[in-house]
């Protein structure tokens, strides 16, 4: 066997797992586990990314001394700004500031937003890397910067010295053309972005670099030990992860967001594709990850922060017993992607639809999971329609499998047997690629068929018809 260690930062923390792999044995440990709190400067939210660092180094520590790759993934979008001596110019910006508010509306008055989507196949969300470029355009920082790097490729390369742009997680810049796999050159020619501040992409199995002497010296690991391409956005890592032993299958990557929908050969390009907000990010092996980003469990996180950390199974319990679809929101509403006053704005939501205003913390809770449920239910009907692509089953995948409740939802939403697990989805695809990559396991069938042979998962089955679910959806349409 032979041990990997994947990096895997989330939006609200970071993990250093160490995976052990054989020719038929999958094993994955924790090396250590690290906060990821963003900081608000006075310029605006900003990511600590020299904690990130250090958590990385401990986790490495932590993981050693024998370890034969490290990969990394982290969430998508965010980028770090370097100058001419290779130098972070600043903190990386959140996905959360306030600084693309109202950019969208001056990218589409160049490439009309029919056009954009055409071209990119992505999802509109206001952070889309495009937009914080077009947001920061008069930036000193940008006026200096001669390299744009991914979090996870900056963290590479501090790693290793060795710059690259991973092509799962470029997917998500709004710069790459799904059908071709390359950067849109027309897209980013007409809105003035530079592309030449991106370093060369690079393939999830392509070599990252060694680590440096320097890292070796600080984390006792034994050199020289390789860090491995993997895929990069920790939604493409987690996909590869899908233990899916048939074609005909949904997922939902559950976390701070779900992301669900479809793994397909090729990008949906069509005007019905676009009004309904699905993307097309690029997975392993030639795939796409046709899915909508709804807003997950950031939405209950928020929550349990502002009632002061309860516990959370009792807040659960408390949701199972509170009568189900009471009063739904919209998951997908960009009002709920602020951090603050979370159980207040889904009060004020409620009421402003004239739907029953959830008062307890159960009570919320449960608007909450039933507005989740609600939300897979929509964006795997939809994906199915939109990409003539019928499924059998439904996979849940991340941290969302340990909450049961919201598992059960999901089948009973969609009429449709869930299969959760595993919790550590970004993590395992990411350890799976890096053992690809060392001549352990085959394709990604094979991976899956490894997944599913040794990873616990649970099978929820659909209960009580879905016509209330649709009468709810017509309720949430309506208003």
């Amino acid at each position: 066997m032979k041990a990997y260690a994947a990096v895997d930062l989330g939006a609200s923390s970071g993990r250093v797992m160490v995976g052990r792999v054989g020719p038929d044995s999958l094993e994955l440990a924790e090396a250590h586990r690290f906060p990821n709190r963003p900081v608000r400067t006075p310029e605006g939210l900003r990511w600590d990314i020299l904690a990130l660092y250090a958590g990385v180094l401990d986790g490495l520590r932590a993981a050693g001394p024998a370890v034969d790759s490290v990969g990394i993934d982290s969430w998508a979008v965010d980028y770090g700004l370097l100058d001419a001596d290779g130098a972070l110019l600043g903190n990386p910006v959140h996905y959360r500031d306030a600084r693309t508010e109202g950019v969208a509306e001056k990218v589409w008055a160049t490439v009309p937003a029919g056009e954009l989507y055409a071209s990119t196949g992505l999802q509109y969300a206001p952070f889309n890397t495009l937009y914080q470029l077009t947001a920061a355009r008069d930036s000193a920082q940008l006026a200096h910067a001669e390299r744009l790097l991914l979090i996870p490729d900056l963290l590479s390369y501090w790693l290793t010295g060795e710059q690259g742009t991973e092509l799962t997680n470029a997917s998500t810049t709004q710069l790459i053309d799904p059908r071709t796999r390359d950067w849109s050159y027309d897209i980013a020619s007409r809105l003035g972005i530079d592309l030449g501040l991106f370093a060369p992409l690079r393939q999830p199995g392509d070599s990252a670099g060694m680590l440096r002497a320097e890292v070796l010296e600080e984390t006792g690991l034994s050199g020289p030990v390789p860090v491995t391409v993997v895929g990069s956005h920790d939604t493409a890592s987690a996909v590869a992860a899908v233990p899916a032993v048939a074609e005909r299958f949904a997922y939902i990557c559950t976390g701070t967001w779900s992301l669900a929908g479809l793994e397909l050969d090729a990008p949906v390009l069509t005007e019905a594709s676009r009004a309904a907000n699905f993307t097309n990010e690029l997975g392993l092996d030639g795939t796409v990850r046709y899915l909508r980003n709804i807003m997950g469990l950031w939405l209950l996180q928020e929550c349990v922060r502002a009632w002061g950390e309860p516990e959370l199974g009792e807040l659960l319990r408390g949701a199972a017993r509170v009568p189900a679809l009471r009063s739904v929101v919209d998951a997908g509403d960009a009002v709920f992607l602020a951090p603050g006053r979370m159980p207040e704005r889904i009060a004020d939501a409620c009421r402003g639809s004239g739907q029953p205003v959830p008062e307890s913390r159960a009570e919320i809770t449960r608007c909450i999971l039933d507005s989740l449920a609600l939300a897979h239910r929509r964006a795997v009907d939809e994906a199915q329609v939109l990409a003539d692509h019928p499924v059998d089953v439904v996979h849940i995948v991340g941290g969302g499998t340990r909450n049961a409740l919201l598992c059960q939802l999901t089948a009973d939403a969609c009429g449709l047997p869930v299969v959760a697990g595993p919790t550590e989805a970004a993590a395992l695809g990411n350890v799976l690629v890096q053992a690809r990559a060392h001549g352990l396991v085959g394709d990604l069938a094979g991976m899956r068929g490894l997944l599913a042979r040794t990873q616990p998962s649970t099978r929820y089955e659909p209960q009580g018809g879905t016509a209330r679910w649709r009468a709810a959806e017509a309720r949430l349409a309506a208003r």
